[in-house]
């Protein structure tokens, strides 16, 4: 009678061919396995790789418009933030950026900004720092800086901000939290992130934490927004030994 397939053959050669079998079979199931992992692994790259390009992409334009969209701008700063970017101005916008500032200067006009922008590295668009000097309120005369990273899903998540500064705000922390709708992915009152929205927007809104923003209603340090409800001339006066002690 013929034997079941399924059974182990007895002697030594039948049990060797089992163990044969059975390494041959775990042998593929591995590289089948490797295979997937590989695919999968290899998708994965290509995904973020494609998500760093759409990135990069974007930040080319935004950055090369960001200068020209400061706060009270100053077209010399443009003409020298361009020059190391290496973006290349049409003949006809040279002369409108030089015929600008000549008329600016003719009125007697300031050409300063209350906000400038540093890339430690020209490569790396996506990592750069913003100066916030407020020309008014409780924070005139301070230097605040802002460390931002873009992330790789940029322009569907929004921009990482730090404040680097020590400051006395209520909608900013002493270790650099901030409180800035715009910053947040999903926002209860539809003013958070959108895909519509740029790094010039980012810049604005940092800007206006100083002034227009400036809510002592929601605070993120409430112990800086009690203070000022609670004494509004020792709050100035906390927030002016700071920006001595830190902000200069």
């Amino acid at each position: 009678m013929k034997s079941d397939p399924q059974v182990e053959p007895s002697g030594p050669g039948g049990l060797h061919r089992v163990k044969v079998a059975v390494m041959l079979t775990l042998a593929s199931k591995l590289k089948r396995d490797d295979g997937l992992k590989g695919s999968r692994t290899s998708a994965t790259t290509s995904d973020s790789t494609r998500r760093v390009s759409v990135r990069d992409k974007l930040l080319v334009k935004e950055v090369a418009e960001l200068e020209a969209n400061l706060p009270f701008p100053g077209l010399l700063g443009l003409k020298v933030f361009n020059s190391e970017l290496k973006v290349n101005l049409l003949p006809t916008e040279v002369f409108m950026d030089e015929l600008m500032c000549f008329k600016m200067l003719q009125e007697n006009k300031q050409i300063t900004g209350t906000c400038k922008v540093h890339f430690p590295d020209p490569n790396k668009l996506h990592c750069f720092q913003l100066t916030v000097i407020p020309d008014e309120g409780y924070y005139q005369g301070g230097k605040f800086q802002f460390e931002t990273e873009v992330p790789d899903a940029y322009n569907m998540v929004p921009p990482k901000v730090k404040c680097l500064t020590r400051i006395w705000h209520p909608n900013i922390t002493e270790t650099g939290e901030i409180c800035l709708s715009l910053l947040r992915e999903h926002s209860i009152d539809g003013t958070g992130w959108a895909p519509t929205r740029t790094l010039k927007d980012v810049v604005w809104g940092l800007n206006s934490l100083f002034t227009d923003l400036l809510n002592f209603d929601d605070p993120l340090n409430i112990e800086a927004a009690e203070h000022h409800l609670r004494d509004k001339e020792d709050f100035r006066n906390k927030v002016d030994d700071y920006i001595k002690r830190y902000a200069r």
